[in-house]
Parts: structure tokens; sequence; C-alpha cells
């Protein structure tokens, strides 16, 4: 949408009566994002940028987990949806963002083993949206071969695909609501509480997704994910649950890189580090002895 699209689109949407100040903040793949203040009341305003429905959008399945995760505290308050235009209007949050630095620091390491169980807790919103890690592979994979002739690495996704298989011979978990996109902007803190943003990739699947997820996208070493992964659990994992952990860890880098070579075919342009952090990733994933049970 053009800026004065969205303007009229706050003066129906954004409750009061007042004029509105709008600041544009980003634009990812699947929406633009911006901040929204209207007689002295801020809201964080997410706009569809397109329609995908081959990337498994489900904006009423997201207003229902975040209406779920508000009431636990985790999450701003919903104020919006409207599935059919893309919108959706949510309490703006307050706070600071972890640098990498503190996300690695043994108290916050607690916070975080704190968050993601009170998280993994919530009921699951009923029709459950439930991905795979192979699905998400597909999905991505899919949507990068209609917009590109360069199809990713088959190498790379050889070894992803065996690790899924690896995956399913485990013992099988019980799915439970994932955030699936959690990085340091994405965490707020505010007097010593935490709270979670962007909820759009958010899905059922298994639990160790997100500490994988986390540990991923702060690059932590395996000793600070074993940590981590010990403070969520309540105990020091066993071999099964490490190893089932280190599939995830790799899944979860894949799946990013396919998402990032995305982006970077839809937007044409990088934003946010987007190819850097590409080329990060696509390098890792060559290195069989990160992800080494």
């Amino acid at each position: 949408m053009q800026l004065p699209e969205i303007e009229r689109l706050c003066h129906a949407v954004v409750p009061g009566a007042g004029g509105v100040d709008l600041e544009a903040l980003g634009t990812g793949l699947l929406s633009e994002t911006f901040r929204v203040a209207r007689d002295g009341v801020a809201y964080t305003l997410k706009v569809a940028v397109e329609r995908r429905p081959d990337l498994r959008v489900d904006l009423p399945w997201e207003a229902r987990v975040l209406e779920s995760a508000a009431s636990a505290g985790l999450a701003p308050r919903l104020v919006f949806c409207d599935p059919d235009g893309g919108v959706l209007l949510a309490r703006w949050a307050e706070g600071d963002s972890w640098v990498s630095s503190e996300a690695a620091a043994p108290a916050n390491l607690v916070k975080i083993a704190a968050l993601l169980r009170r998280l993994h807790a919530l009921a699951v919103p009923m029709p459950a949206r439930q991905v795979t890690p192979l699905q998400w592979i597909k999905i991505y994979a899919g949507a990068l071969s209609r917009r590109t002739s360069t199809s990713s690495d088959p190498a790379l996704r050889r070894a992803a695909v065996a690790r899924t298989e690896s995956l399913s011979e485990l013992p099988r978990t019980v799915g439970v609501v994932c955030h699936s996109d959690l990085h340091a902007m994405n965490l707020l803190e505010k007097d010593d509480s935490l709270i979670l943003l962007d909820w759009e990739y958010a899905h059922v699947s298994d639990p160790l997704w997100d500490v994988a997820g986390w540990c991923a996208n702060n690059d932590f070493d395996a000793e600070v994910q074993r940590t981590l992964l010990a403070g969520y659990l309540g105990q020091a994992p066993n071999l099964t649950q490490w190893q089932r952990f280190r599939l995830l860890l790799a899944l979860y880098d894949y799946v990013c890189l396919l998402w990032s070579e995305l982006y970077l075919s839809v937007r044409g342009a990088d934003a946010n580090g987007v190819a850097v952090r590409s080329r990060l990733l696509d390098a890792r994933l060559r290195l069989p002895a990160h992800y080494a049970a």
C-alpha cells in the first residue's frame, strides 16, 4: 500500500477520533509494519504486502494465538484483525531488545527458558496450524523455484531431508504453540519482564523447535546451547533430547536460509542484513560438525 492508503486505513481501524501519527518500521516477506499513534495511544499496524497462500499465511490463526499469548502476558494486546484485508492492529509494546552478548548471559538464559516454558504451555487454538520442518522446507523451496531459475544447493537440500528422516526415527513429541521466529528484535524486556513480537510464523510443532531457533538466531556455541536446553527441560538433556535438538538446530538454519533466499528474490534488495545472514547460514550448513550430537 502507498502511504496515503495506510493513513486512510489508520483513520478507519485505529481507535480514537484525532489525527494519526504514522511511522514506517519495515517491510518483511509477508507484511509491512508501522507504528501508529492516535489520541496519545500507540499501536503496531501490520498490513499484508501480498497474498501468499503458498507460504501458509494464516492471519485468523495468528490473531487467535496473539489473543492467547496476550492473555498470558507474552504478547501485545490485539486490537483489530481483518483477515480478508490482511490487517492486524495491536497495542504498541515498550521495551528494549537484547544484543547477542546479553542473550548468552547466564541470567538471561534462565529468563528465556522460563519464557519458552510459558509459551509452550499455551492452549493450542483450534483448528491448529501444524507445520513440520520438512513442510517448511517444501513451502520455501517451492516458492523460491517459482521465482527464480536458481534453486538452492541440492547438497544442502539432501542433508536437510536426511535430517528430517533421522528426526522421524526418534520418539515422537507432543506439539505445542511455537513462535518460530525467535530473534533479538522480536523480544522486548521491560521491568524484568519479556514480551514477544511478530507472531506471523507461529504454528504447532516440536517444542524444541523454538529452543533451537533462539540458539540458531543468536549463534550460540554448543556449551550455551546445552545450558539453555537444560534450563528449559529442568534437567540435563538425555542423549535422545540432545540429538533431537541438534537435528532441529540444523533444520532451523536451513529453513532460515531458504527464507532469506526467498526474501532477497522478492524484495530485490537487502534489508536488515539478510544477505549477510544468508551467506553465514550457507557457510555454517556446510560444516556438519557444527550440528553433530
